[in-house]
């Protein structure tokens, strides 16, 4: 049994590394945006309510996106735990875990320095057909700005110009910081992990920290 919250900014890598873990131990991924499609199509009491919400342009309330959690673990694909990506989004939203005794096993945080996630984001470049990605440091094409297999311009989409990186990055901790703070006091009184990945190391050598770590926590 492995139930877990990832926590990590734009750039950490988390999707990635959620993949991994998930296969790893056989657990599926939540995120607010599956929980609320899975919701809205199998048209529940809650998911028509939800439905409504936003139709109408509203933000979901806090207990609503709770009572979609509750009900998403009673699937089948939860009887060996979850792995909650983007969720909880608010101290609110923490609270209201906590209140509903949903227990959480470790918390496993990505950290990575603002100025990494600066330079790892605006230098992805995209080519749009097929979805292929560079880096113009990391991962460069052989012939800058054009795409290897088609030679066809790369474009480096809006969400990784650097205005829209730093207003992410705002965002990340202004609701993260509370998070962190959070979850670490819950630690402290050993009612959860807390755990600290290094996310400027490799891929493999993050996914391999991450494994790591969990083993020490099915161990102990």
């Amino acid at each position: 049994m492995m139930k877990l919250i990832l926590l990590g900014p734009p750039g950490a890598g988390k999707g990635t590394q959620a993949r991994s873990i998930c296969q790893q131990h056989g657990i599926p991924q939540i995120s607010t945006g599956e929980m609320l499609r899975s919701a809205i199509a199998a048209a529940t009491p809650l998911g028509i309510q939800v439905r409504d919400t936003l139709a109408a342009g509203e933000l979901v309330a806090d207990a609503t996106v709770v009572e979609l959690v509750k009900d998403r673990l009673t699937a089948p694909d939860c009887g060996n735990g979850f792995l909650f990506d983007g969720f909880p989004r608010t101290l609110a939203q923490a609270q209201a875990v906590e209140d509903a005794e949903i227990d959480i096993d470790a918390v496993l945080e990505i950290r990575l320095p603002d100025d990494l996630v600066l330079e790892r984001l605006t230098g992805r470049r995209i080519h749009e057909g097929s979805g292929r990605t560079y880096h113009v440091e990391y991962d460069p094409p052989r012939r800058p700005g054009f795409d290897d297999a088609t030679g066809e311009p790369l474009v480096q989409r809006p969400d990784d110009e650097e205005e829209t990186v730093r207003d992410r990055l705002r965002i990340y901790h202004r609701q993260t910081r509370p998070l962190i703070r959070f979850y670490q006091r819950l630690a402290a009184n050993g009612e959860t992990r807390y755990l600290t990945i290094d996310g400027s190391l490799g891929v493999k050598d993050v996914q391999d920290a991450i494994r790591d770590a969990l083993s020490s926590q099915e161990q102990s």
